[in-house]
């Protein structure tokens, strides 16, 4: 195969400071749609920008809660410990997305957060968001979405856990993945993997050695190609398939 192409990130509105939220080439994703010129600078004026080198913390379990955090670039893994000192990973986070939202109830960071490859987050300080939300109820109403697709997302993840067997856990992470990066513009078949398979193991409840060998048992299906973290998607819709529990050949049955 030939070699993998790396991805582009899409293009930044040119006239606008890419320091801005505005200017920002996710904007689309983060913001909510129907926020005028005025309320974007707006809230523009409360976010800082944050440099997060890779392998470090963003933030750590217990930690006095003070910001949300916007991934503007890179990659992040979550994970908690358990008495013994085990980790579970809970989740990764791309660009676009939110980090920090499980702790507004306790007031304290309910994970530990880590950059996958060097990173830079806006950081949102709360209560300035919440003063801002009695002046902006579409800002509001976003907040309330984000919120709602987090829950929606946490159920997602203990179904793959709980009802699904091994290869479909691998597929169905692989299709959130490729869906997740084709709605920041980048090619929903090829893509790298920012964790190690140790992480995607972890996070899937299973063994690194499990992965190995699905990784193995995809290629030779044609359903995907590796090279070392770079993934290419050969098959997406017979993917996709799999990861819903459906056999390759079988078509859906529409009632």
């Amino acid at each position: 195969m030939n070699q993998l192409v790396q991805l582009q990130p899409p293009l930044a509105i040119s006239n606008l400071s890419p320091r801005s939220c505005s200017g920002c080439s996710m904007h689309q994703i983060c913001l909510p749609m129907g926020l005028d010129e005025c309320d974007t600078q707006r809230l523009d004026k409360i976010i800082g920008r944050r440099k997060i080198a890779r392998d470090t913390h963003l933030y750590r379990i217990g930690d006095r809660f003070t910001s949300l955090y916007a991934v503007r670039v890179g990659h992040f893994k979550s994970y908690q410990e358990n008495l013994a000192g085990d980790r579970q990973i809970t989740g990764f986070q791309m660009t676009g997305e939110l980090l920090g939202m499980d702790a507004i109830s306790s007031q304290r960071y309910q994970c530990d957060a880590v950059a996958l490859d060097d990173s830079e987050v806006c950081e949102i300080p709360f209560f300035m968001l919440e003063n801002l939300f009695t002046q902006m109820p579409t800002l509001l109403r976003h907040f309330h979405r984000v919120m709602s697709q987090e829950i929606t997302s946490e159920q997602r993840v203990i179904m793959i856990l709980g009802n699904m067997r091994a290869e479909q856990r691998f597929a169905a992470f692989l299709v959130n993945l490729s869906v997740r990066y084709a709605t920041r513009g980048y090619s929903p078949t090829r893509f790298q993997l920012r964790m190690t398979r140790e992480d995607i193991g972890n996070y899937l409840g299973l063994t690194i050695e499990s992965i190995s060998r699905m990784i193995a048992k995809m290629r030779k299906d044609g359903l995907i190609e590796v090279q070392q973290r770079n993934v290419e998607v050969l098959d997406l819709a017979s993917l996709t398939k799999l990861a819903a529990g459906v056999d390759a050949d079988e078509a859906p049955v529409h009632h």
